[in-house]
Order: C-alpha cells, then sequence, then structure tokens
C-alpha cells in the first residue's frame, strides 16, 4: 500500500515537472510507472539471484530499492531536457544592439 501511495507522489511530480519543459504529462507518468514496475522486477530477480529464495524480506527491499532507481533514470532523463522558457525565447530586438 506505502508502494502504491509513494508512486502516486513520484508520478504527480514528474508530472510538473514535465510540465515545466513543455512535454506532454500523461506520457512521462506513464514512463516513470513503467520504468517503476520494470526496475522493479529485475531487482526482484536479482535479489533472487544475490541472497536466496528464503530471504523474502531481503528480496523485496532489494526490489524496492530498484524501483526507486527506476524513477531516479527517468527523472534524470527528464531534469536534462530544455526547459520550455529558454533564455534565447527572450531575446528581443533591442538586446542585440551595441
Amino acid at each position: 500500500m506505502i508502494e502504491i501511495i509513494l508512486l502516486f507522489i513520484l508520478t504527480k511530480k514528474m508530472g510538473l515537472l514535465a510540465a515545466k519543459k513543455g512535454l506532454p504529462t500523461g506520457k512521462w507518468k506513464f514512463i516513470t510507472v513503467i520504468a517503476w514496475l520494470g526496475f522493479e522486477m529485475i531487482g526482484v530477480m536479482l535479489g533472487i539471484i544475490l541472497l536466496g529464495e528464503r530471504n523474502l524480506i531481503g528480496i523485496m527491499t532489494f526490489g524496492l530499492v530498484c524501483a526507486f532507481g527506476g524513477y531516479l533514470t527517468v527523472r534524470y532523463i527528464l531534469e536534462h531536457k530544455p526547459d520550455i522558457d529558454d533564455d534565447i525565447d527572450r531575446i528581443g530586438r533591442e538586446d542585440l544592439k551595441p
């Protein structure tokens, strides 16, 4: 339950960041959820390989950490996209005179 609440809050933040960049918010929220679930599955599989099948708490913790890594990866990609309000767009004719 906590994971769903956390994912809801993080996708909302991702939507605000996408809107700031002038990108479609729904698309980036969807990408965030897919990355979260994909990284979580990979983390659970790696947890089973590294920790064994009997360590359920360790496997789930490893999966949750990897899921958050998926969110951070998507956020990193989105943060490095240019803002919609770029300085070059605000340069006017008067600013170019010597």
